[in-house]
């Protein structure tokens, strides 16, 4: 019998994060589906011509039907013309901009989800990453505003100043969990607020970040050597972060399928006792899997101080994206390919959910209610097996198991 087998058998708490983060590219659909038709709802219940209609429903049931139907198709149709494709607009470069907004929103996203889903495939949750993007930012902020370098070398040195920034700080989690045992959860929620509470003296302090003659916690704008540059033009607010945003899937996919660094860490997330007893050090794998997934999420912080805010960022620059990268990790399901549709995904959301409150006076937190949904979908697999009547792909193999050991006892 070998050590891996005689090893202690993951937690149920381990068990039930994996199966959350890393479970069938079905569910995430499906969660996506169920929260549509729950924000569907909330869409109707809100709107005035429903309500209005409701009020005679039992004399003419068809007119609350035709309500309902008017502002669901409506309410999505604007934030399909917001996201993707606005036909009514003069000229196809009009006409696409919406495509190239969500892009624009979703680059952050996809990097900082990333650095989590990283973590989840080795058995880590780092909801650290508001304070990795604050650091990342602090770092390219003031490399971006405060230096003077040439063209292109302003530019390398502010990315990887993010970077290295965003990687250090979540590192410290990584090696107290490695040192002390301490929960990832708990240490990167403290250093959240530290990061915070952290970038706020800078912005409030001259010789900092804070801009020169400024009494406003808020840094100078970027250098123009150091902007990440658009990438359609002036037209379009699309800059090279998206670029940086598929260069980190790319090396995170590689990390994770080709490399032998991947493969250590994704054997201490399915089981660090039987990685360990196999030799594998998991101590260091989880400071090393922090400092690439801190490093990830600083991707995220550099593109919106480099690209999407360059006159000057203050203590909001993360704009709660830290935390919707939990999200985007999880309907990705901790995959690189799957994160990158999902922050695509999200991206569209938050491009079309302005259009859809400007056109259809349907509230911006319609969106964030069914993004909340598609959390609690992928996080109650069964319940979404349940409403489909999908099989348990567990039930399978318990009744393989069940044959075998009647054969074997007949």
């Amino acid at each position: 019998m070998s050590a891996a087998e005689t090893a202690p058998k993951p937690s149920r708490w381990h068990v039930a994060l994996r199966q959350i983060t890393t479970g069938g590219a079905a569910i995430s659909v499906l969660s996506v589906v169920l929260a549509l038709i729950a924000g569907s709802v909330l869409i109707a219940i809100t709107n005035e011509s429903v309500q209005s209609a409701a009020g005679y429903f039992f004399a003419r049931p068809m007119d609350t039907v035709a309500a309902v139907w008017d502002a669901v198709s409506g309410a999505y149709a604007a934030l399909f013309r917001g996201a993707v494709f606005n036909p009514n607009a003069s000229g196809f470069a009009a006409q696409i901009r919406p495509l190239t907004e969500s892009l624009k929103f979703a680059t952050p996203l996809i990097a900082a989800g990333l650095g989590v889903g990283l973590a989840f495939r080795a058995g880590l949750f780092n909801i650290g990453g508001q304070g990795q993007m604050l650091r990342a930012a602090a770092g390219a902020g003031y490399v971006g505003a405060y230096l003077d370098l040439p063209v292109g070398l302003h530019l390398l040195v502010a990315v990887v100043a993010g970077v290295v920034a965003g990687g250090i700080w979540a590192g410290i989690a990584g090696y107290l969990k490695a040192r002390t045992g301490a929960h990832e959860v708990i240490l990167t929620i403290m250093l959240n607020n530290i990061a915070l509470y952290l970038l706020a003296w800078m912005l409030a302090t001259q010789g900092i970040l804070q801009a020169p003659g400024s009494n406003n916690p808020k840094t100078a704008p970027m250098a123009e050597t150091a902007l990440l540059p658009n990438l359609l033009g002036d037209r379009f607010n699309l800059h090279a972060g998206f670029i940086l945003a598929l260069v980190a899937v790319a090396f995170t996919w590689w990390l994770l399928e080709r490399s032998s660094l991947g493969f250590r860490l994704r054997a201490v997330g399915e089981n660090p006792h039987a990685a360990r007893a196999a030799g594998i050090s998991v101590s260091r794998s989880y400071v090393i899997v922090m400092v690439i997934a801190g490093g990830l999420v600083g991707v995220a912080g550099v593109s919106q101080v480099l690209g999407t805010v360059p006159t000057g960022f203050g203590g909001d620059i993360d704009a709660g994206m830290g935390f919707d990268a939990i999200t985007v990790a999880l309907l990705g399901r901790s995959s690189p390919i799957g994160i990158l549709g999902a922050g695509i995904l999200f991206g569209a959301f938050k491009a079309g959910g302005f259009s859809m409150q400007a056109a259809e006076q349907v509230p911006n937190e319609v969106v964030l209610v069914v993004q909340s949904l598609i959390v609690l979908f992928i996080a109650a697999p069964p319940l979404v097996r349940a409403i489909f009547r999908l099989p348990d792909p567990a039930q399978p193999r318990a009744r393989k198991r069940g044959r075998h050991a009647k054969a074997v006892t007949v």
